[in-house]
């Protein structure tokens, strides 16, 4: 096949398919909603508050995003578009709303800013047109139970590794959370009660960081009248991982055409894993799919944002008049700065990848043509001017410790020193080739459409392949503390595992498959994975060894043992092609599918991981006592929201005299600001660590005089000055003052705790 033919094979878009019978059309979505359901009540979500939720989802959030997206695009192409793409801008519209409202101080009528979209809708003559559409193309069943199953799958995933590992409140004085979750719960606290947003556990400190994920879950709890906890550690996660997902797919089918473009990308993204061979899993270099998304949602929201935003820039890149399927059309000059500025609070890792992604593709398309793209132009000074915005007005230039310095703390670290009896040039050589297999073997499928495209790429493939190779550069060209930098990877894995599953698809219209040899290479796709899961369950050990390296020495023998075995099955398949027809022109598409399910046992291991720890979840870390917690809800119960507490509890744990200054569960259980809790997490204080002491030791005396030594006077500065209203103590830490009940009055005690309120 010629490169002309391959470019106007690759162009055409296949004929839609003839509607399927509507109880079949719209099975996928109810066993998928279903099995959402079914998960979150089997994990101690109240229905009344499932109930809630769904309301919230479906009234407040993608009924005015979807709306807003029919009046800026042009033609329809599919429903489960026009959803996935309002739910998204629903996020978007989401924030100024509160915003203005938190400004005016009614957050509590956050619930009508919905209410005013859906009015004008109704009102303006205009609009009216967008309540109904009927020329929708039909969604191709497969696709639909494709992405019901990837949705299914990873739902389980988030039970098995989060849901089940966490509760939304402490049971007794043993439980354990993962550190973080309170950290995140107390931001969205802060935003559900306050603005301008500060760091809750230390009232006076602005919060220079990205912080519309908390929004989102304080809009959540604000509009639906859900409980914070049961929104952060239930709810938010798993429905916003569900949404990148249908995106992803919806992304997939947009740029190219093709619905199981979008059907396999998905399957790239959220159900093959990272490829690994240790039991318990290990991360090297980088962490499992659900860890860096419920540690820190901030990941799944921005991924919502950007999956979005790069649909929206696809079309801004191609302006072909006979692109596959309709242009959004010019309301993309509007949806693309929105989404940007969403984004840019969203996660600090997304419009950096945008950015490069867009520099590529000029530059790419300058040379093709000759002629300078000013569409993509233009869209990179947007995004150069979102970056600004972020940059001074959110992160106040911070850069958290972040630092060009290659290769520091992504691959240096596992050839530094070089083990003995390797030699360092292959040290180094297998160090790059473990990170390409444990990072990078889902998008392989970019190399099959690079050779049949023969570099002649339209304008969105080099959008794709831009961002695909920003996030790895970004990620080894950069350092950061605790290997944030990871995240420039994560966001380029949203280009690309779509242009990966493209060129999967291309390979498979190579070998012209039919229905039947289609099934056949699905259902050995599925053995492959099978046996793979079977063999990592049955041998991975693990880690054995004293350096770095010694991580990834499974990695490697495993892959060197896969790769020999495709070349002897290769060997195999050659001549035996000669004489099977079936065979014949195939095998290229059978190697394909089997490197591409190769981390197939990645999120399962992980599974496995959390199933079997001992401590109630492979990264619960810190205990949460219920007397803790129990104090807490009721000063948020009996306190106003401008009230600010204080406590004697600051450190996780105290390790050599150094305090480790990341406690958080009062400000995130009592929604309320604290005078002095941790700053272990405080921007200030993120590039030198939790055990940094705090920089006003003049306030941590005063804070902690109140309960040692306290006086009238002192007391009265707090009340005065920092607008101290209630003083919790925690007697397992340090008991107070016998004078503090005589200045203050015991409003609560449960043993271990006590509040009191200063008069």
């Amino acid at each position: 096949m010629t490169a002309t033919e391959v470019a106007v094979a690759d162009s055409a878009a296949p004929a839609a398919p003839p509607p399927a019978p509507a109880l079949l059309r719209w099975a996928p979505l109810l066993v998928g909603a279903g099995h959402f359901a079914v998960v979150l009540l089997a994990a101690d979500t109240d229905p009344a508050d499932l109930a809630r939720y769904a309301g919230y989802l479906l009234l407040a959030l993608i009924l005015p995003g979807t709306l807003v997206y029919r009046a800026l695009r042009r033609r329809p192409h599919t429903l489960v578009e026009d959803v996935a793409m309002g739910a998204a801008v629903g996020l978007v519209l989401e924030l100024p709303a509160w915003a203005l409202y938190a400004w005016l101080g009614l957050a509590g009528w956050l619930w009508t800013w919905p209410a005013a979209i859906v009015a004008l809708f109704l009102a303006v003559p205009r609009l009216r047109r967008h309540w109904l559409v009927r020329d929708y193309r039909p969604t191709p069943v497969g696709w639909s139970w494709s992405v019901a199953g990837a949705v299914a799958f990873f739902t389980t995933y988030l039970s098995s590794t989060f849901l089940e590992r966490n509760p939304i409140l402490p049971t007794s004085e043993g439980t354990r959370q993962y550190l973080d979750l309170a950290y995140q719960l107390s931001l969205a606290g802060e935003a559900k009660h306050q603005f301008p947003i500060h760091l809750p556990q230390v009232s006076a400190e602005p919060l220079d960081y990205h912080w519309f994920g908390y929004v989102h879950m304080a809009a959540t709890s604000l509009i639906g009248g859900i409980d914070l906890p049961v929104v952060a550690l239930r709810l938010t996660i798993p429905a916003l991982c569900a949404a990148a997902i249908v995106l992803t797919a919806v992304l997939g089918w947009r740029v190219s055409g093709r619905p199981a473009v979008g059907a396999i990308a998905a399957v790239l993204f959220f159900v093959i894993g990272e490829t690994n061979f240790t039991d318990p899993v290990t991360m090297p270099f980088g962490t499992q799919a659900s860890f860096v998304i419920w540690h820190g949602m901030s990941m799944i929201y921005s991924w919502v944002l950007l999956i979005a935003l790069i649909a929206v820039l696809a079309d801004v890149v191609d302006r072909r008049p006979d692109r596959p399927v309709a242009a959004i059309g010019r309301g993309a000059f509007v949806l693309a700065p929105l989404l940007m500025l969403a984004s840019s609070g969203a996660k600090a890792s997304s419009l950096p990848v945008v950015g490069l992604a867009l520099a590529f593709t000029a530059v790419a398309l300058l040379v093709a043509t000759r002629r300078i793209p000013w569409t993509v132009v233009g869209a990179g000074l947007a995004t150069a001017a979102a970056q600004l915005f972020a940059t001074a007005v959110l992160y106040r230039f911070k850069a958290y410790g972040m630092e060009v310095d290659p290769l520091a703390n992504s691959l240096e670290p596992y050839w530094t020193p070089p083990p003995g009896g390797w030699p360092t040039p292959l040290v180094y050589l297998a160090v790059v080739a473990a990170f390409g297999v444990n990072m990078q073997l889902r998008v392989v499928g970019i190399g099959p459409l690079l050779w049949l495209r023969r570099g002649r790429l339209e304008p969105v493939q080099w959008f794709l392949l831009g961002g695909a190779l920003a996030g790895p550069v970004l990620y080894l060209l950069l350092r950061q503390p605790g290997g944030a930098n990871q995240y420039f990877i994560r966001a380029g894995f949203t280009f690309a595992v779509v242009l990966s599953a493209w060129g999967y698809v291309m390979v498979a219209e190579r070998a012209k498959l039919t229905r039947r040899s289609g099934t056949v290479l699905g259902l050995c796709a599925l053995a492959v994975a099978a046996a793979l899961v079977a063999f990592q369950f049955r041998y991975a050990q693990p880690v054995a060894g004293q350096t770095m390296f010694d991580w990834l020495r499974p990695l490697l023998w495993w892959s060197s043992g896969l790769a020999v075995l495709a070349v002897i099955a290769a060997g195999i398949w050659l001549p035996a092609s000669l004489g099977i027809a079936a065979l014949h022109k195939r095998g290229a598409i059978a190697l394909l599918t089997a490197v591409l399910v190769v981390g197939a046992p990645g999120l399962l291991m992980d599974m496995r991981k959390s199933e079997r720890s001992p401590n109630g979840g492979a990264y619960t870390k810190i205990a949460l006592p219920k007397s803790r917690i129990d104090a807490a809800r009721w000063a948020r119960e009996h306190s106003e929201p401008g009230d600010v507490l204080a406590t004697n509890v600051h450190c996780l744990a105290v390790v050599n005299g150094w305090c480790d200054a990341r406690s958080f569960w009062l400000s995130a259980y009592a929604e309320r600001r604290v005078l002095v809790e941790g700053w272990g997490f405080a921007p200030r204080v993120a590039a030198a660590g939790p055990y940094t002491p705090f920089w006003d030791q003049e306030l941590l005396r005063r804070n902690d005089a109140a309960f040692t030594e306290p006086t009238e006077a002192g007391l009265r500065e707090l009340r005065d000055r920092h607008a101290v209203r209630w003083l919790v103590v925690d007697r397992s830490v340090g008991t107070e003052s016998p004078e503090l009940g005589r200045l203050a009055r015991l409003r609560y005690e449960n043993g271990r705790m006590a509040v009191y309120q200063i008069p």
